[in-house]
């Protein structure tokens, strides 16, 4: 599997998850190289391309090392290696919990569904870049579909909510984030979007890693 290089070791550490339904557990991260989107603001660009290539089993030895049986899947756009990420969650014990993060562009593949827990969604609005497509409604409504799905909406204010609205998925599953990749504008956004999650009937999501480490990657 191609995993993202940080620091000349492939990107993989024990910290707590900073975003989502499970915001504050303990989680050993794993992040995935390659991306099919490209985002302006993205806070991971190092894991767009290249990164260290890793056999599935050396991978599953390296996860299981940490006391934490809580993972976390991220990238870069982990669903690119769908394959390769089916194979390596067969490795990991039954109790294990599975989070995946992904973009949303590509559906849900059955050999992962059967296995994942959460689902972490995260579409991208307008803001993100020029060139990228608007989220396709059935690719969420497959997500949707999952009970552990969530969707995660960085968004910059009031203006982005008819373009989520308009997919008329769960409200009850949607989540709001500030869109800022350090902790003073972090800081600075949140209350407007707590505003706009309350209009709205939907939830409010920190990213707590930002606020206890900023720009710090690795943790």
């Amino acid at each position: 599997m191609h995993i993202a290089r940080l620091n000349s070791e492939p990107e993989i550490f024990y910290s707590l998850q900073g975003e989502g339904a499970c915001a504050g557990a303990p989680a050993v991260f794993l992040r995935l190289a390659g991306c099919n989107q490209h985002c302006a603001w993205c806070d991971s660009k190092h894991s767009w391309a290249g990164g260290i290539t890793l056999p599935v089993a050396e991978l599953a030895t390296r996860l299981l090392a940490f006391p934490c049986r809580h993972f976390v899947i991220t990238g870069g756009e982990p669903l690119l290696q769908a394959d390769e990420l089916a194979q390596l969650l067969a490795l990991l014990p039954a109790e294990a919990y599975i989070e995946i993060e992904t973009n949303g562009t590509l559906p849900p593949p059955p050999l992962l569904a059967a296995r994942v827990n959460q689902w972490n969604i995260s579409p991208k609005l307008a803001h993100a870049a020029a060139h990228l497509p608007a989220p396709d409604p059935a690719v969420l409504a497959a997500f949707a579909a999952l009970p552990g799905a969530w969707f995660k909406w960085v968004v910059q204010g009031e203006d982005d909510w008819p373009a989520i609205q308009a997919l008329q998925l769960p409200r009850e599953k949607i989540i709001l984030m500030p869109c800022a990749d350090n902790r003073a504008d972090l800081l600075r956004r949140l209350p407007a979007v707590a505003d706009m999650a309350r209009r709205h009937q939907v939830r409010l999501g920190n990213r707590l890693h930002i606020i206890l480490w900023d720009r710090r990657a690795g943790v």
